[in-house]
């Protein structure tokens, strides 16, 4: 008996070691994204950006887009505010309600990822560095019991309304400095706090873009926002490298500029849908090599790295899909053919099923539950399927395809 518990002890102990040693190897994982502000994809390629080619040559550059599927019901006006919640959300206009700058009445049933990591890891950190407090207050929604009571740990905002610091100017050199103070704050916080998540909003480039359009002025702010960006970059370095962390930094825009003049946006243009992002992390999986990604894949990408698990609910209504890690499904079409649906779809991964689900209600738009009928099980290698609706009249329908790595979903709206 003596021997069975010596060995029981010893057996227990070399378990915990080992676990903690795992844990120990396991490295923190952080996540950091920059909206610059109203930089088309063509600007971007033909700048001297010695700081963002340093990201890129570590990681990787793609082009994106903006502006929902134009044509269609989710069809999203290239405009700021509308593109900085389609990134929060993974979502279109159609579903998160920001049509404008205004941001009157935010849809919160789209959860954001703040929200949704908040949520999953209440004691982890959260921060916005941004010269407008409305990204915090309103998008986020920031202690408002719509959006969960949702609290940001640390933010640094509201300086375009200290007009006594940062007096305002014709030229809006105020706005560069704002800038300038943006980034400190986001370098000391890194540095000396590391948030979980963090959020930096820089805007002096889109000013100069309205102002200027294609014109040394706007590439000269672009220039000014390479340093900037550099310097969060190398305070993410230092994080890695004196405390072992994983950083994820996401560099991305809102919207182009339109082709005549480059001072407009707001329009389906293809240079105003015509964005990118940045990534340190090179490892694109084959939906991020082979598709056109959309800012709305930015969320999920950042909940994968995160460890964010999407509620099932989310999942169903996500417009996004991350262009890192494991991903079944891509390209999902549906169109209404007589009494059926024909459905099709991209398999990245043909080895799995997929789950078709079919809903003829929008209940969740309001904070309600959908009830979906499953229409089909199938390979997903199929890639297609024909879906008899006789026994589901309705002239709206929701199309959710489920894989076990990813979901996807599509609407149709009858006239």
């Amino acid at each position: 008996m003596a021997i069975k518990a010596i060995t029981l002890i010893v057996t227990v102990f070399f378990s915990v070691t080992l676990s903690s040693r795992l844990c120990a190897q396991q490295r923190q994982r952080k996540v950091v994204y920059i909206i610059t502000d109203g930089i088309s994809a063509d600007v971007m390629e033909n700048q001297d950006l010695p700081n963002l080619k340093k990201i890129i040559q570590a990681g990787s550059y793609t082009r994106m887009h903006v502006g929902g599927d134009k044509g269609t019901y989710n069809e999203t006006p290239t405009i700021s505010a509308v593109g900085y919640n389609s990134l929060l959300t993974g979502t279109w206009v159609n579903k998160h309600n920001v049509p404008d700058n205004a941001i009157k009445a935010p849809n919160y049933n789209y959860q954001n990822i703040f929200r949704l990591f908040k949520d999953q890891y209440p004691d982890k950190k959260t921060a916005i560095f941004s010269s407008w407090t409305d990204n915090r207050t309103k998008l986020l929604g920031h202690n408002l019991p719509a959006a969960g009571n949702l609290k940001v740990d640390e933010y640094f905002d509201g300086y375009e309304l200290d007009t006594a610091r940062f007096r305002h100017d014709k030229k809006s050199d105020y706005m560069h400095q704002i800038d300038e103070q943006v980034v400190r704050d986001a370098v000391t916080s890194i540095k000396t706090q590391a948030p979980d998540l963090s959020w930096v909003y820089l805007e002096y480039t889109d000013d100069m873009g309205h102002m200027y359009g294609d014109s040394p002025e706007f590439y000269k702010a672009i220039a000014m926002m390479d340093v900037q960006v550099g310097k969060i970059w190398d305070a993410i370095q230092y994080r890695e490298k004196q405390f072992k962390e994983d950083w994820l930094i996401v560099i991305t825009t809102d919207h182009g500029r339109d082709e005549k003049s480059g001072r407009g946006h707001g329009g389906q243009s293809d240079r105003q849908r015509s964005t990118w992002v940045i990534c340190n992390d090179g490892r694109l999986n084959t939906y991020g090599q082979y598709f056109d990604l959309g800012i709305v894949d930015i969320m999920p990408t950042i909940a994968h790295h995160l460890n964010v698990k999407l509620p099932v609910a989310v999942a169903q209504e996500q417009d996004g899909i991350p262009f890192f890690g494991p991903v079944a499904v891509a390209g999902l079409k549906v169109n209404h053919i007589s009494d059926h649906l024909d459905i099709s779809w991209k398999a990245l991964d043909k080895k799995g099923k997929v789950k078709i689900w079919l809903a003829t209600t929008n209940l969740f738009k309001e904070g309600g539950k959908d009830h979906y009928i499953l229409l089909a099980e199938t390979a997903a290698g199929q890639q297609h399927y024909l879906a008899d609706i006789t026994k589901y009249p309705s002239s709206f329908y929701k199309v959710v395809l489920e894989s076990e790595l990813n979901t996807v979903n599509k609407w149709v709206i009858l006239k």
